[in-house]
């Protein structure tokens, strides 16, 4: 569409032709948005961004290919490492340029955890914890594990899905984020240090591990609306 005014069209419902994908639906919006006087300036100012942007686009594919080059080595560390919901190649290779392929240089998970600051504060005083915050830490690393840790949170049927849900009711988003951010790179070191495939653990991991909790917690909900729950185990078919 963009292209199109900067070549002189300036039909609304020609320009809200050239929708693509989802964005068709609402055709009739887009026409009332592209009503307006469109002059000369303004097509050589959106001339100038969209040539800019091509060559942005073009410097990020560049980068591209060479990270790929440079990562070939480590190939089969990205791939499993990208099978973990949230983590694209980009922030792969974020990891591996920040902690490497090898991780036996930090002795646990919580020490690399620690150093990427994604574990929150310990602080006491008399025995009272007056502070949760995290530290800096590296901050390179810590941006590539809460960007991946955002996907991860929606990610459909998977653990860290389950996890930012289960934190954010009592912690909110940020602290919530964090906690997804801590277990990502958790998870990576535990199955990368073992040599073995990630394997997700569910969306319904908590539910698993909870499942007395769980069941008192609905026979409490039930009983408040007025009911009388009376359980009784089902027996697994033959």
């Amino acid at each position: 569409m963009l292209n199109a005014i900067v070549k002189g069209e300036t039909d609304p419902a020609k320009l809200a032709e050239l929708a693509k994908g989802t964005l068709r639906n609402k055709i009739p919006q887009l026409q009332l948005a592209l009503e307006g006087n469109i002059t000369e300036h303004h097509r050589f100012m959106l001339r100038q961004w969209l040539e800019m942007l091509d060559f942005l686009d073009s410097k990020i594919a560049e980068l591209e290919e060479k990270l790929v080059e440079k990562s070939r080595t480590f190939e089969q560390t990205v791939q499993a490492w990208t099978k973990v919901p949230g983590l694209r190649r980009i922030n792969a290779y974020s990891l591996l340029a920040e902690i490497g392929a090898d991780m036996k240089q930090f002795p646990t998970a919580e020490h690399l955890a620690s150093w990427a600051a994604v574990c929150p504060g310990n602080r006491e005083s008399a025995g009272k914890q007056t502070s949760g915050r995290t530290c800096q830490g590296n901050p390179w690393l810590r941006r590539t594990l809460c960007e991946a840790a955002w996907a991860a949170s929606r990610t459909r049927n998977s653990y860290f899905r389950a996890l930012y849900q289960r934190k954010v009711r009592s912690r909110g988003k940020n602290r919530a984020l964090i906690a997804v951010a801590h277990s990502l790179l958790v998870t990576v070191y535990s199955f990368t240090t073992a040599g073995k495939p990630y394997a997700d653990l569910g969306l319904d991991y908590f539910d698993r591990v909870n499942h007395r909790h769980l069941q008192r917690s609905l026979v409490k909900r039930l009983e408040k609306l007025g009911n009388r729950v009376t359980l009784e185990p089902v027996q697994p078919a033959a």
